[in-house]
């Protein structure tokens, strides 16, 4: 199964974007192809650096994971509005376009959005 997670909402203040990846993989241990596209504020958990306190997730870890067996891609406008580059971006995170994830969502069987 191809499976596409579109997540909008901050990696911290609300419990989307962690919900989302929480779901992400689970859904790779069922062996589904997974890709997540970040937009809005969704694409300042692909940053890297981030601290948390001990206990507390941790959105930049999270997306590592889906990265490794799946695709993690972020809106480069979005990206552009907040001044976040590439070079400040996870391993594997993959800026992208509107373009890609229309096709994305043309070709998964099943789209989920947080």
């Amino acid at each position: 199964m191809n499976t596409l997670i579109i997540i909008n909402d901050p990696p911290y203040g609300t419990e989307r974007l962690y919900n989302g990846l929480r779901l992400g993989h689970a859904l790779i241990k069922q062996n589904s192809d997974v890709t997540v596209f970040l937009l809005g504020d969704a694409v300042a958990g692909a940053k890297t650096g981030q601290k948390t306190p001990d206990g507390f997730y941790n959105c930049e870890r999270m997306l590592k994971r889906i990265a490794a067996k799946g695709q993690v891609w972020l809106c480069g406008t979005c990206m552009d509005a907040r001044g976040i580059t590439e070079d400040e971006v996870l391993e594997g995170a993959e800026r992208s376009t509107m373009d890609a994830l229309a096709k994305a969502t043309v070709e998964a069987d099943t789209t989920l959005v947080f």
